[in-house]
This record gives structure tokens, sequence and C-alpha cells, in this order.
């Protein structure tokens, strides 16, 4: 009792620090950096944060640990398959429309694609996620796997998800960092410096050290065996999928 109780109270405290990171990347866009738009402007960038931190951290870290909610557990895996797959699948599509906003923003105004260390690695990043997500749909979802190829592949599918995890926060970290050193140059735009911390920096980051502290409330729930979701096997009377393995 006395571990659930943990587990829920650490779950909580994810979902607000969830909740702050799209609550600041959308004010931080929205107050200091002019709002939004669809139209190759500057406004139009900004899209390309909202999504990738709400897609490739928040949605997906709460993905990640669907299956350590004691709720889950002593039920059929199949239902809560589909949600975390959703919930992946969702993580991806805002993801790409955060792609299309950065390529179609730079394309707009002339701007090289894919230079810097920030896009190097978020695009590696969501070429991960892809294949991460192609894998998990095809090995656990289908009918047909063999249980062995399951049991094979889950610790990789695990140990890939965490790792996608973290290099998603570096991502989005290094590009706060990147955009606020392109964005407060005093002498080009008239914006106080960096260096001077403004409020719009600040702003900037506090969302990044919100980012970091997510990630670690959700690694510390995937890395505690006690939350582990206890695999029972085949439960007489509920619906198992062919192969069904409990993974």
């Amino acid at each position: 009792m006395r571990g659930i109780v943990a587990f829920y109270l650490t779950y909580l405290l994810c979902l607000i620090l969830g909740i702050i990171c799209v609550a600041l990347v959308v004010h931080w866009n929205y107050s200091y950096r002019g709002g939004f738009a669809w139209d190759g402007s500057a406004k139009h960038f900004n899209w390309h944060p909202v999504f990738m931190v709400t897609g490739m951290v928040v949605l997906y870290g709460n993905a990640a640990i669907l299956y350590r909610i004691p709720l889950t557990w002593g039920h059929n895996k199949l239902p809560w398959k589909l949600l975390h797959a959703g919930l992946l699948l969702l993580s991806f599509i805002l993801s790409v429309i955060g792609l299309c906003a950065v390529f179609n923003y730079h394309n707009a105004n002339n701007i090289s694609n894919l230079y810097s260390l920030h896009s190097w690695v978020g695009i590696c990043t969501t070429a991960l996620f892809t294949a991460q997500w192609v894998m998990g749909f095809s090995t656990f979802l289908l009918p047909c796997t063999p249980m062995s190829a399951r049991a094979f592949i889950k610790p990789t599918h695990v140990w890939m998800g965490g790792i996608i995890l973290v290099l998603s926060i570096v991502s989005c970290i290094s590009g706060i960092n990147e955009k606020l050193f392109f964005a407060l140059k005093e002498n080009t735009n008239g914006t106080l410096p960096y260096s001077a911390l403004p409020p719009e920096a600040i702003t900037a980051n506090a969302l990044g050290v919100i980012i970091v502290a997510f990630g670690l409330v959700v690694l510390k729930i995937l890395s505690n065996q006690i939350w582990q979701r206890p695999e029972t096997g085949y439960e007489e009377g509920v619906y198992q999928p062919l192969g069904y393995d409990g993974s």
C-alpha cells in the first residue's frame, strides 16, 4: 500500500510538471515571440517548440509510464496496449507537425535546414521514435507475432523508450538555448541580450529546467522495480489476443 501511495504521489508530480511544460512553452511563444500563425513568418516558427515539447516530451513521457499505473494491473493488457500505442501515435503526429513548422519557416525565409547540432539530434530522435513505434506495433499488437519474438524484443523496446525520452529532452533544451541566442541580441533586434537575463530568458530557461525535472520523474517511475506491472499471464475468463504473453 505504501508503494502504491508513493507511486501516485510521484505520478501526480509528473502530471503537474507536464502541464507546466505545456503552459510555459505556449506562454513563451505567445507572450514574448508574438503568437502563432501558419504563413511563413516568425510566428510560423513558434509552433515548432510548442508541438515538440508537447509531443516528444510530455505526451511521450506519459505514454511511457502508462503500464506503471496500478489501475491498469490485473486486467487484460490489450486495451492498455492500444492506449499506449495511441498516445505515442499522437505524440508522433504532433512531432511531425512541429517539424513541418520549422522546415516551412526555414524554406520560406531562405534559411538552411539541418545545420545545427540541435537539428541533428532532433532528426535522429524522431527517426528512432518512428522505428520504435513501428517495431512496437508489429511486435506487441499484431497477434501473429510469436511469443518468443516478443520476449526477445521487449527489453530492447523498454530500453530504447527511455533513450528516446532522454534524446527528446536534449533536443528540446538545446533548441531553447539556440533560440534564445538567436533572438536575444541587443545590437540586431533591440532586445536585451541573453547575458542580461531578461524576462523572456528567465521564462525559457525555466521551461528547460521543468522539462529536465519532468524527464527525471518519468525515468524514476520507469526504473523503480516495485512499480513495474505484474505479469500475470493468462487470466481466466478474460479475452487475450492470439499469442498473448503478457507483454
